[in-house]
């Protein structure tokens, strides 16, 4: 039995569900979850969670995101990346200068219309199938934040690289399709590479196929509480264990706030939250028989 979270750098080609069905059989897990899915063209920091440690997806998935994007300049598509059908293609030249110019309009609290090949749903139905059917309806703006918004380098005239720090739910296609669409010859996604989500950094993750040709794929699970490790921990004794196991709050003497709980024997129990000399389960994490 698997328990646990895995950093996977996934590859390009893989879808999110592809890679979690893969890792399915390697561990013989069948509760197995990611957080933040990753369109198959881009690769990068993917998080899975396994066995008990699924319960903690929620969490993850409210995390930010950072990412390295190509974004290429006079070209629309109907997917708003490279791999859509193109609807124009315009002959433009610009330079970082240009580019950078305009960059500080998309950063802060900004609003997003979802693209069309999107998994968001309309009517019950989700809006790719839509799409894919040649409909295209009406969708409401979101709002998203994107904390940083830096170009790195110009890689030619028309493709440049971009670092971006993001909230949940940010559709980078999106933001490379409206950038274009200010500078006034269009752009798309070339390119993009999560680089961290929900504080788990590339640096930290694992390559896919190096897992799968690995002889202990275990050895790459970290514990379910590194999710939580901005928080303090707190250990509680057998008579606050059996509340705990019980799903009941007890009192305890403590500052208020989010608190990682071990039992004596070192196990992490659950993400609890002191209020008012009171220990309150947010999430438990004990195995149950």
């Amino acid at each position: 039995m698997a328990n646990g979270i895995l950093i996977i750098d996934k590859p390009k080609d893989w879808t999110s569900h592809d890679v979690v069905a893969k890792l399915r059989g390697v561990f013989h897990e069948k509760r197995i979850g990611h957080a933040g899915t990753l369109d198959p063209m881009a690769t990068g920091v993917l998080p899975i969670f396994m066995g008990r440690a699924t319960r903690a997806v929620e969490f993850a998935s409210q995390g930010d995101k950072e990412y390295t994007a190509v974004i290429r300049l006079g070209l629309v598509t109907d997917t708003q990346d490279i791999t859509g059908n193109t609807l124009q293609s315009n002959p433009v030249y610009y330079t970082s200068e240009q580019l950078s110019a305009i960059l500080p309009q998309f950063q802060g609290c900004i609003e997003q219309i979802p693209p069309m090949y999107s998994a968001i749903k309309k009517d019950g139905k989700k809006l790719y199938e839509l799409a894919r059917a040649g409909k295209e309806v009406e969708r409401k703006p979101r709002p998203v934040t994107i904390y940083s918004l830096d170009l790195v380098t110009q890689l030619s005239s028309t493709d440049f690289v971009l670092k971006i720090k993001c909230s949940k739910g940010t559709y980078i296609r999106t933001l490379c399709h409206d950038i274009g669409a200010i500078l006034g010859g269009g752009g798309c996604l070339y390119s993009l590479r999560r680089t961290n989500a929900s504080n788990f950094n590339i640096d930290d993750s694992v390559p896919l196929l190096s897992l799968l040709s690995s002889t202990n794929p275990s050895e790459y699970l970290s514990a379910v509480d590194t999710l939580f490790s901005e928080h303090p921990s707190l250990t509680v004794n057998i008579e606050q264990e059996k509340k705990i196991r019980n799903g009941a709050q007890f009192p305890i003497t403590a500052s208020n706030g989010i608190y990682r709980v071990y039992s004596q024997s070192n196990d992490f129990l659950m993400l609890g939250r002191a209020e008012n000399n009171n220990m309150i389960t947010i999430k438990s994490f004990f195995e149950v028989s």
